[in-house]
């Protein structure tokens, strides 16, 4: 059974104290308690998808790195191969950036979605310099955990992260990340 919203309550209670409503006047009380049941559920859900396309992004990583330890038979990877890996998620978006590039008339700017992806590059190779969040993939338990992984963001948290920098230093890390995305 869903949850019951505010509004839903709100309308509930207004029902039981009044009966059966048929019109409610615009500005009495009772309108305006609806109206602000409607507006907490409006802000409640902004904040829901919001925290839901940031989780998005590590549930997205988890995956891509669960694939490739898949692919490796489930064993440790070594640090270099790792590397790899990280360099490789971190440019996946290169060849859609570059057709995008191509297609567009020349002397015309560039589209909302080329800037995205400039973006969104640019934000994973800042990232990749400073310390890559990723699950730990040189050890054998971490692996088989992930292995595990079946979508969800509350399994992220069994599993031991690192942070990757570009000259191959790794860092143990927490998850999730506080604030430093």
């Amino acid at each position: 059974m869903p949850p019951k919203t505010t509004l839903e309550k709100a309308r509930k209670a207004i029902v039981k104290k009044k009966g059966q409503i048929d019109a409610i006047h615009q500005f009495s009380r009772d309108s305006k308690r609806l109206h602000r049941a409607a507006a907490r559920d409006d802000k409640l859900d902004k904040i829901a998808s919001a925290r839901r396309k940031a989780d998005r992004l590590y549930l997205e990583r988890a995956a891509f790195f669960q694939e490739a330890v898949k692919q490796n038979d489930l064993k440790p990877l070594e640090l270099s191969v790792v590397e790899e890996l990280v360099k490789t998620y971190v440019h996946q978006y290169d060849e859609e950036l570059s057709g995008l590039k191509k297609a567009r008339r020349p002397g015309r700017p560039a589209s909302t979605k080329e800037d995205l992806l400039k973006v969104k590059i640019s934000t994973l190779q800042k990232e990749f310099e400073n310390g890559f969040l990723l699950p730990d993939l040189t050890t054998e338990e971490n692996v088989l955990l992930l292995d595990r992984f079946e979508g969800s963001w509350s399994y992220l948290t069994n599993l031991k992260w690192v942070k990757l920098a570009e000259g191959g230093t790794v860092k143990p890390s927490t998850f999730p990340p506080k604030g430093d995305h």
